[in-house]
Formats: structure tokens, sequence, C-alpha cells
């Protein structure tokens, strides 16, 4: 029986039939004989010394032996004659005649059909995140190793920290491994080797677009905290959509830490200050007088004034002349930073002569006038 399959895997040499000849309908009726990379099926024939024969009709038989029966063993095992497979073609005119095949090709080109359909479907798979890098967290499926870009993940694990820092994104990525995620495949690249998923739906997304829309730049909104970081303020605009208010925005003051200011589940008003790549930026303080406005009426260069030490920098220390309102004492008015600290002291205050005011771009330098500690007059 193997030898006729064998006979019948020679393919007679093709021959071009005019369209009006009696038999031209007979042609396209001929199947075409498969080539490498397709997918067949056929009836198992037998299992003999490390080789498997499939009966494929009308082209003969095919065979899966060597390295790709060792990859496909445990599935060959339990495989018998009359059962029907599904199998790569690697090479249509293989040893002997037979048409060589792949039991794992084939499987894998199976899985990736069913990632192309669940992309198209939507699907969502439970899968647990293996690790994370710097970019977002990796995720196996069906045998794949596949990869979640941080900013595909749903608003609940999105890592929330200032200035895009990478560190601490990757710190709070590498937090989730471990968990379970609800994921869909949005991108199957079988050439590639890329299988990339998404945290997201698309109504999601779609939603949220479909709320920014609704809001524009100068909109005054009552919102509720939903969350305060070291970096700012969350505020939930209306559901499904949040914002993001930078602890540059909360006050004109200087604010150390956003927690101290706001609790989640108060109420806020913020004003909307920038719309862009799907994210709205809010300021609390733009809903506040500025205080620099009125300065210019009380202050000017050269005026000897008072201020509290509020914070220190790598250029000096800042110093409070009243709410909102704060100068920089340079560090090159003293030896070393250690003089600078042991001089002027964090909450207290001290004279100063104002030697630099620019209320319109908030700017004022100030220059100590007291007694600086271990330096002799």
């Amino acid at each position: 029986m193997l030898e006729e399959k064998k006979a019948a895997a020679v393919i007679a040499p093709a021959y071009v039939v005019d369209a009006d000849h009696p038999m031209a309908h007979l042609a396209d009726s001929i199947a075409t004989p498969p080539r490498a990379g397709d997918l067949v099926e056929g009836t198992i024939i037998e299992l003999v010394r490390g080789r498997l024969y499939v009966d494929l009709p009308p082209f003969g038989a095919g065979i899966i032996y060597g390295r790709e029966y060792l990859n496909a063993a445990d599935v060959l095992r339990k495989s018998n004659p009359g059962d029907t497979i599904t199998a790569k073609v690697v090479d249509p005119s293989g040893i002997e005649g037979y048409i060589e095949l792949s039991l794992k090709e084939a499987r894998q080109a199976a899985i990736w059909g069913e990632a192309e359909q669940a992309i198209v479907a939507g699907t969502i798979y439970n899968l647990t995140v293996e690790e994370a890098n710097k970019g977002g967290l990796i995720l196996s499926w069906q045998g794949i190793q596949g990869f979640l870009p941080a900013s595909q993940l749903s608003k609940e694990h999105y890592p929330r920290v200032p200035e895009g820092d990478k560190e601490k994104i990757f710190g709070e990525l590498q937090k989730l491994a471990g968990q379970s995620l609800a994921v869909r495949v949005i991108t199957a690249d079988p050439k590639e080797g890329k299988l990339i998923f998404s945290e997201r739906t698309g109504s999601e997304d779609e939603e949220k677009t479909s709320l920014i829309d609704k809001y524009q730049v100068g909109d005054v909104v009552e919102g509720e905290v939903t969350g305060a970081v070291d970096f700012g303020v969350f505020v939930k605009l209306e559901s499904g959509l949040e914002g993001l208010v930078h602890i540059s925005e909360l006050d004109w003051g200087l604010v150390e830490d956003p927690r101290t200011l706001f609790k989640v589940g108060e109420s806020t008003k913020v004003k909307v200050i920038e719309i862009k790549d799907g994210k709205v930026s809010l300021s609390i303080k733009a809903l506040k007088e500025n205080p620099w406005k009125s300065a210019s009426e009380r202050y000017e260069k050269g005026k000897e004034v008072s201020g509290v030490i509020i914070k220190y920098n790598k250029h000096g220390a800042l110093a409070s002349i009243e709410e909102g309102v704060a100068g920089l004492v340079h560090i090159s008015e003293f030896a070393t930073p250690a003089e600078l600290r042991e001089t002027l002291e964090l909450g207290k205050s001290y004279p100063f002569t104002i030697t630099l005011f620019e209320p319109k771009d908030q700017r004022m330098t100030l220059a100590y006038i007291g007694p600086k500690k271990g330096v002799k007059k």
C-alpha cells in the first residue's frame, strides 16, 4: 500500500489546455499539489521504526521522520492508524518520493492562526505575568512568549510615576509579576515571532476618546480626587476619565507632599490646561489669584524684606517672602553648602535684600544681609 501511495506522489507534468477545449473545465477541478509551507490534513497509515506515514490523497503519502519525528514524539506515541492529523509540508519532494511533513510546525502555524482569529474576535485570555522589563510585561500564550507594553495596561495597573521616570516605571511593573491579567491579542506576526497583548479593550479606548472630546482647554470642572502621589493628584472628571494635576499645578506656594493637601474621595474644582495624546492635564492653582501679579505693588529691586527658608536645592535656598512668592538665595554667597545650611535653617526667618525682581516671569533672587555662622565679621 505504501508503494502505491509513494507512486501516486510523483506528480505528472502540467499541460496547458486551451480555454475552448471540451476538457478545459476538468483542468479547473484538478487539485493543486501541496507546496512547502502548506498545511495538509491526512490519515495515519502506519507508524514504524521512528517514521510516521500519512495518506494525502490524491498526492500519495507523506512522512514524518528524523528531527521532525523527535520534536513531535510525545504526540505521535499516542497516535494510531486511522487517526486524522494536520501537518505542515516541509519538502514536497522528500525522501523516497514521500512528501516530508512537520507536526510541530503545523501546530505552531495553527497557534498563530488562532492568534489572528483572536484579534478579530477580541477574545480575552487570563494570563500570568512572568516578568517585567522597562517597556512592559512578558506573558506566554500557547507556548509562545508575548509582550504587553506598559502603554497597553489598564488604568488600574498603569504605572503612575513622575515625568515618565523609566526606573520608577520599571519598579511599578515588577510589582505585577505573578499576577493574572485579562488581556487580548492585538498583534500576531509569525514571521517575526511577535505577539503583542493589551489589557485595554478597544471599546474602552473609543469611550475614552469620546469622553475627552467633550472637554476643551480652559474648561473648569468639578472632579473627585482618585489618587494622591509624589508628583501630583489624579482627579476623576467623570466615569471613565481622569486627569492629572501635576505637583507644580497644585498651588502657587511650595508643595512638598500632595497627600497633605488632598485626600482620595474629596471634591475639587480643576481647570483643563492641556489635552494631548489621550491625556488630560489639569490645574488647581490656575483657579486661584496669582500672587506674583500683585507682588509688583509691594516689592522692588533693592528693597529689604524678611523671608522664611522653605527648601534647599543645588543652587542654594528658597526663602518665602509671602504665600506663593519666594526668592532664591544663591549658594555663591557662602563659602560652602554646609555654611549656607548652618546659617539659613529651614523654617526660620532671616533678613534679605531683593537683588532681582521679575514678577512676570515669577523670578526673584535675594542677598542675605544677616550674620553668617562661623564667619567673622
